[in-house]
Formats: C-alpha cells, sequence, structure tokens
C-alpha cells in the first residue's frame, strides 16, 4: 500500500500508536514533527519546539555530537547513530536514521526513542 492512500489523519494516529517516540527534523536541521504516544514521551515536547533547530535541544555538551551525526547522515558516512541510557530508573534507547529520497538526497533524521528496559529482560519465545 501507498502511504498516498491514506489521509493525514491516520498516518498522525499510526505514528502515535507506536511504543516509541519519534521526532523528525529535515535536512535544515529543523524539528518539524514528533508524535505523541498514548503511553506518553520519555522526553516531552511541546508545540514550540516545533520549528527550532534541534541543536537547540539538546544539551550543549552534546552539540559536537549531534553536529558529528547529522553531517554524517548529510555525507553518506553514517546510516544509524545508537546511543542507551539510564534515564528514570530505565535503560532508554536512543536511536537516529537518515531519511533520504529515492535519489538518495538527504531529507532529513529521524530519532526515536524506546524504554527498552522491559526488552532487556525477555527470554526464550513467546509466538502467535
Amino acid at each position: 500500500m501507498n502511504l498516498k492512500e491514506l489521509n493525514i489523519d491516520v498516518i498522525e494516529a499510526m505514528l502515535d500508536a507506536m511504543p516509541f517516540d519519534c521526532s523528525f527534523v529535515d535536512e535544515n536541521d529543523t524539528v518539524k514533527f514528533f508524535n505523541t504516544p498514548k503511553a506518553g514521551r520519555i522526553f516531552p515536547r511541546t508545540k514550540m519546539d516545533l520549528g527550532r533547530k534541534v541543536q537547540n535541544c539538546h544539551p550543549p555538551r552534546s552539540l559536537d555530537k549531534v553536529n558529528k551525526i547529522l553531517n554524517g547522515f548529510r555525507d553518506g558516512s553514517m546510516t544509524e547513530s545508537v546511543f542507551w541510557i539510564d534515564f528514570n530508573a530505565r535503560k532508554t534507547m536512543i536511536s537516529y536514521y537518515p531519511v533520504k529520497d529515492a535519489a538518495g538526497k538527504y531529507l532529513g533524521c529521524l530519532e526515536v526513542t524506546q524504554d527498552v528496559e522491559d526488552i532487556r529482560k525477555l527470554e526464550g519465545e513467546k509466538r502467535l
């Protein structure tokens, strides 16, 4: 199915149904989108974050890393960047992915933040 066949309300509801936070930063490093998961975001965002430079959404000590990631996505030297931290006594994974069009042109960056504490505890299998 082609996403063009879905209306924007359905796409937004799908993204909000995901069990993780996602944010999109465009090719100019401007925050353009974030979802609002039903369980709430790990790192809350407000509508005021939209239109801000992503560099202004991170602590100053992280700016070199943020810019290195974005530049690596732009020049193609990086295909992802993954970090994990202990946050509110839970293991949290933060992943960044470049978003490119069919021709390979850089369109921006997708940030996915997920509580992985329960995933880390999985053992064996649970099948349908």
